[in-house]
């Protein structure tokens, strides 16, 4: 139910938008958020946003460089990611709970329940 796509190999410095397209809901979507598991890493927030009001959190480490957004009448959600670096080198995955989460939570992956399948993002040197 949820698609992720736009993953890529790039250089350091460069662009990439990520969409997450989701289809064949049968709950509403209170949260959307993005999560990415590097080489070896622990999956990690991203950043997350807040269906009806458009309210955004993002980890410290993309704050400046990286803007979700979503555009309701196409149910998706994209990650607006310029001046990549090495270190954002993961796999990018997008996820979106049941129930309404409180923005201090939205940071915590058990929370989310549907996981998009995940798209590889490579940032070179």
């Amino acid at each position: 139910q949820l698609q992720a796509s736009g993953g890529g190999l790039v250089q350091a410095g460069s662009s990439l938008r990520l969409s997450c397209a989701v289809s064949g809901r049968t709950f509403r979507v209170y949260v959307m958020g993005w999560f990415r598991q590097g080489p070896g890493k622990e999956r990690e927030f991203v950043a997350a946003l807040n269906w009806s009001s458009g309210t955004t959190s993002y980890a410290d480490s993309v704050k400046g460089r990286f803007t979700i957004s979503r555009d309701s009448a196409k149910n998706t959600v994209y990650l607006q990611m310029n001046s990549l670096k090495p270190e954002d080198t993961a796999v990018y995955y997008c996820a979106t709970p049941t129930r309404y989460i409180i923005l201090s939570s939205w940071s915590t992956s058990r929370m989310y329940d549907y996981w998009g399948q995940g798209t590889l993002v490579t940032v070179s040197s």
